[in-house]
This record gives C-alpha cells, sequence and structure tokens, in this order.
C-alpha cells in the first residue's frame, strides 16, 4: 500500500465555487436547509459536497439520520474556508477603492424599525448617495441587534443601526436620537380603564410582562425587576401584537407608538415612572479595511442628520 502524502495543488475557481457551498451548508445547518439559500436542489449540493472531499481527500461532515455534523476535518475546513473568503473580498475590496470611479459594495443592517424611522431619513441618504456614486452595490437587511453587531465586527456588514444597549470592544458608535420607551397596555387590557390615582406599582407587577428577550437595558432593569415576564419578542412589531392581545404590558419606544397605532388605543402605565431613555445609532468596526463607499454614506449621514462628527476609520 502506497504512503505518499496527499498535496492538494492549486486552488481554482472551482474549489473555491465547492467551498463555498460547504460553507452555506454549514452555516444553514444541513443540505436541506441550504437548498433556498443556494437555489440548487439537495442532490446537487451533495455532489458538490463529495466532489469537494475527493479533491481534498478529507472527509468533511456526516449526513444520515443522525442529521448534519461536521467531522474534526470539516470544521478546520470550515474556518480556513473563511480566512479565504475573507481574504478575498479584502483584496475586492482594495481594487474597488483604488478605482477612480467609485464602487464596491455597502452593506447596511438595521435592527427593527430603524430603516422606516423618518427621523433617520434614509431614503433621503440613499437618493444622495446615489447620485454621488450610481455605481455602488447596497444591499440592505434587518437582523437582530446582536446579529448586527457579530456582523459589522466580522466585517459581514459595513454600518449597522441599532439600539445602543451596550458598548462592544472593537466597535465604534454614532448617537443618532433618543426615544423615551413607557410601559403600555392595550384598550382591551384590565388596567386600561383603571384611574391613574387608583393604579397601583403592585397591580402593575402582577401583570403578565413581554420583553425583548436580550439582556435588558441598563436603565430598564430596575423597571421590570418585580414583574411578572411572562414572554419575549424581540421586534417591536411582534411585542405591540402581544400587547394588542389585551394579555400582556410592555415597553415601546413611545415615538414608535404614536407612528404605529391609533390614537387611544394604548395606554401609558405610571408614565411618569415606568419610563427610560433608550439611544439608537449606526455602529462600525475600528480599523476596518478602506471602504470609500462606507465612508461615503457616513459622511452624508452626518451631513443629513447634523452630527457633530463621525468615527475615524483606518
Amino acid at each position: 500500500m502506497s504512503t505518499r502524502k496527499f498535496w492538494l495543488g492549486q486552488v481554482g475557481d472551482y474549489e473555491i465555487k465547492q467551498l463555498k457551498v460547504f460553507t452555506t451548508v454549514v452555516e444553514c445547518g444541513g443540505f436541506s436547509a441550504a437548498e433556498t439559500e443556494l437555489n440548487i436542489t439537495r442532490s446537487t449540493i451533495s455532489i458538490h459536497i463529495a466532489n469537494l472531499e475527493s479533491r481534498l481527500n478529507l472527509s468533511l461532515c456526516k449526513r444520515g439520520r443522525g442529521g448534519f455534523s461536521l467531522t474534526e476535518e470539516g470544521r478546520i475546513i470550515y474556518e480556513a474556508a473563511k480566512k479565504l473568503f475573507a481574504s478575498l473580498e479584502d483584496f475586492r475590496s482594495t481594487v474597488n477603492n483604488l478605482n477612480s470611479s467609485l464602487s464596491g459594495d455597502l452593506r447596511l443592517l438595521f435592527s427593527d424599525t430603524v430603516s422606516g424611522d423618518p427621523r433617520l431619513q434614509l431614503p433621503e441618504l440613499i437618493n444622495l448617495l446615489h447620485d454621488q456614486a450610481p455605481d455602488v452595490y447596497i444591499n440592505i437587511d434587518v437582523a437582530a441587534m446582536t446579529t448586527i453587531e457579530q456582523k459589522v465586527i466580522n466585517d459581514e456588514a459595513e454600518i449597522g443601526f441599532v439600539p445602543l444597549h451596550r458598548e462592544i470592544e472593537g466597535l465604534e458608535y454614532i448617537h443618532l436620537f433618543t426615544d423615551v420607551c413607557r410601559l403600555y397596555c392595550h384598550e382591551k387590557h384590565p388596567l386600561y380603564s383603571i384611574p391613574e390615582e387608583q393604579l397601583t406599582d403592585a397591580m402593575i407587577d402582577a401583570q403578565a410582562l413581554i420583553q425583548a428577550g436580550l439582556k435588558p437595558h441598563k436603565d430598564a432593569t430596575q423597571l421590570i425587576e418585580n414583574m411578572d415576564l411572562r414572554a419575549t419578542a424581540y421586534y417591536y412589531e411582534t411585542r405591540l401584537a402581544m400587547i394588542r392581545s389585551g394579555k400582556y404590558v410592555g415597553f415601546l419606544p413611545e415615538f414608535y407608538v404614536q407612528h404605529h397605532t391609533r390614537p387611544g388605543e394604548l395606554r401609558a402605565l405610571h408614565p411618569q415612572t415606568r419610563n427610560y431613555k433608550l439611544d439608537s445609532g449606526a455602529i462600525v468596526r475600528k480599523s476596518s479595511r478602506p471602504n470609500k463607499a462606507r465612508d461615503l454614506f457616513l459622511a452624508l449621514l452626518q451631513q443629513k442628520l447634523d452630527l457633530p462628527g463621525k468615527p475615524s476609520q483606518g
């Protein structure tokens, strides 16, 4: 039997395509879940993975009745592939930024309803960006705050827009606006019709509370410590739906309530004491690679919203 070691040799476009299929399968958690993401059939995905394993002379994953799982070699290849794609993206971004005409990608991620908030003036910002850099490819999506933070840190998005619950090492923060969050109940809720002077803290604390499902804002922690947390819903839209059931009370920004409910539909409970301030802002990665599209958008954001400044890049 031959004991000659296996050497991969040159890696070309075909191997890179197979590695992209492989990393997508890993991130989706299996072949079936990756079908929609890749827009190819499960059998085609299986062929790509089998060919990649043959090309690398490695077993990358286990699939069967027990479900999808990576082998030890598969975990190493997955991490190496992510580094490879990051390097390719870095090269592409560098080339795009050397061009005289501003091009490349601008990936924006928004938490909850920020993209539609009139105070941000996103349509006007996109209009200005397009006029000055029509060749920039814009990718906009919505995600949870923790996902946005991670993607910006990993250079998978240039700018994120999130509630400023906390500060994370490696990120720069740009304050945009401040909301007052109050505790609301719906008109169908038993507390809605109780006069303010008869409404006690004990009555409020006894109600089922809906919260965001993440670590509370530091100013909200004390407000909810004695309340009966019974449900979680991250997005304002789903939280509002729970409150509208008439069974839950929950904190929402006053600005959001004013623009997404009819007058009198919700009541703020003890509005002078059951409230906290929540800042919203843009986040960018410290010391990120050059990106003219990102820098232009930040400059337009600063100008449009009359902000005092923006984080330095480089």
